[in-house]
């Protein structure tokens, strides 16, 4: 396996100077900057994909944002689109080198779900029949809700997106400043 220094492409002097705030406990970043070795199968301005030291199979990938994010609701929505846009292109190539017999496409997020690094990525899990690892979906510890319940739980998080405090997050995170209205047009 080949394994080469990842290259900083950070070109915003703000983004760097909190990047390294963040890097300090984060072993994803450090590699970002070159503080160690990682077996890179892909890369471009905004994203780094390197295989997986501790692999379910032979082929595992991550696809990771260079710069630092935890986790998938700190992650702009652009930047989250593209890291899935790079999985699209490397799932194909993975499971032909890997001879997978099928491929999970896997985000953690948070410690609850199993997040080990504190830096948001995108495992790229190529499978075979027998290898041992499982996501048992649907989950058989679940019992089935009511349709009543199910309705209920679908109205809040529709209403949760509608939320205008939650859009001007949203907006922040994708580090875009809401622009002010032009009143000159209204009439009176």
């Amino acid at each position: 396996m080949l394994a080469l220094p990842m290259r900083n492409r950070e070109v915003s002097s703000t983004g760097c100077i909190a990047m390294r705030i963040a890097d300090r406990q984060c072993t994803f970043c450090d590699l970002i900057h070159g503080a160690g070795e990682a077996s890179i199968c892909y890369e471009d301005a905004d994203s780094v994909a390197f295989m997986d030291i501790q692999p379910v199979n032979a082929g595992h990938v991550l696809v990771v944002p260079r710069r630092h994010f935890e986790k998938f609701e700190d992650v702009p929505a652009e930047l989250a689109m593209h890291l899935f846009r790079v999985a699209t292109k490397l799932v194909p190539a993975v499971k032909k080198v890997s001879n997978a017999e099928g491929i999970n496409v896997v985000v953690n997020s948070g410690a609850a779900a199993g997040q080990d690094e504190p830096h948001y990525h995108v495992h790229i899990i190529p499978r075979c029949t027998g290898d041992g690892f499982d996501i048992p979906l649907p989950f058989a510890g679940s019992d089935m809700p009511d349709r009543t319940l199910l309705d209920a739980t679908a109205v809040r998080i529709m209403t949760a997106l509608r939320d205008p405090v939650s859009a001007l997050r949203r907006v922040n995170l994708d580090d875009r400043t809401p622009q002010p209205t032009d009143n000159s047009t209204r009439a009176a």
